[in-house]
């Protein structure tokens, strides 16, 4: 028993390295990529020397203390200074090299310090930019995507047993809808919610100023959080309660269902243990995939909503060609989408006794 037990936490340990390090791998590249396309393969840093040449070159001829020098002797101290920020900033090297450096931080998440923007709190540090992001994305996303999970399976499971029906019919007929992003949802509901019938906010996560109760602070967020979750759940709700009715329906013929039914077993009983159980897994998997898919939109829906979470902040970041802040939003995508196809793996294994950990494999 023991020899069984410890091998069976080998292969989860070599199956848990093999899906982490593929996983990484894929993180590398994805974020390489994206220093190479952010930097246009080193022409934004071509432009930082410009650019530092110019600022310098402005400090020096509008400081007094510089004004008695003749030019020659002005422009040696403008190119000194200009050569002494390019090393500071490794702008000296080849590219390519410090491309490699560029990744690494990132990895590690030691992102340097912003170009142009700044956090709240007035910190030029990308770290504590997109620390101060993150939550309101996470409440976002988190919210609306478990309101999208549990409604559906209820609302599949409800169908399901009502094959045919008038609310059946309207469900599909409605799937087509969720064919339309968040943020086409959203500019509809700004207009209607918030201009014809005024009653929730245009934008923002709190009220200007913001209150000081907690519980007052607390009210408005969610008031700020209504129409962008309704957008989000508008996006997908039809589709997946369709998708998911159709999972039931199907494990609902199956003979073992059938045999449950035979022996008088209660309905709700055969609803949890015979159809949702194993269906549970498909289930989960679907929902992962359309959360990784929602991480891609975060952009323009709270650009819409004026959210102030990664979204936006990317959205700011490639207007400012703030090339630190867009690898560091990028990093942290990535890190998101990792986790998530992660926890994919081990809930479809944990889920689906059908599935086996066998040699580090699944």
């Amino acid at each position: 028993m023991m020899s069984s037990r410890l091998r069976d936490f080998r292969r989860l340990g070599w199956f848990t390295l093999r899906r982490v390090l593929a996983l990484f791998v894929t993180v590398l590249i994805g974020v390489y990529l994206t220093i190479i396309i952010a930097n246009m393969g080193g022409k934004v840093d071509e432009l930082r020397k410009i650019q530092i040449r110019a600022t310098v070159s402005e400090s020096v001829r509008a400081d007094p203390a510089f004004m008695e020098m003749d030019s020659k002797e002005r422009n040696e101290l403008i190119q000194e200074q200009v050569q002494l920020q390019i090393e500071q900033r490794n702008l000296d090297e080849p590219f390519i090299w410090r491309s490699f450096d560029y990744l690494a931080q990132a990895i590690q998440l030691d992102l340097g310090r912003a170009e142009e923007m700044h956090s709240d709190s007035g910190s030029r540090a990308v770290y504590d930019i997109i620390v101060e992001r993150l939550p309101a994305t996470l409440l976002l996303f988190g919210t609306a995507n478990l309101l999208v999970f549990f409604v559906s399976v209820y609302a599949a499971l409800y169908l399901s047993r009502r094959y045919g029906s008038r609310l059946d019919r309207a469900v599909i007929g409605l799937a087509p809808s969720s064919a339309a992003p968040a943020w086409f949802y959203g500019i509809f509901l700004i207009l209607l919610f918030a201009f014809v019938v005024p009653v929730l906010p245009a934008g923002g996560m709190v009220a200007i100023p913001p209150p000081a109760d907690p519980w007052v602070y607390a009210g408005s967020v969610l008031e700020h959080l209504v129409l962008p979750v309704i957008a989000m759940f508008l996006s997908s709700i039809f589709i997946s309660i369709y998708s998911w009715r159709t999972f039931f329906l199907i494990h609902s013929s199956e003979d073992y269902v059938e045999m449950a039914r035979a022996k008088g077993l209660p309905s709700n009983l055969i609803q949890s243990r015979y159809i949702l159980r194993p269906t549970l897994a498909p289930i989960i998997t679907n929902f992962l995939l359309m959360l990784i898919g929602l991480w891609s939109g975060a952009i323009i829906l709270e650009q819409v909503f004026n959210w102030p979470g990664l979204g936006t902040l990317l959205f700011q970041a490639i207007g400012h060609r703030d090339t630190p802040v867009i690898i560091g939003g990028v990093v942290i995508f990535a890190y998101l989408l990792a986790v998530t196809v992660f926890m994919l793996d081990f809930l479809y294994a944990i889920l689906d006794p059908r599935v086996r950990i066998e040699g580090g494999e699944q």
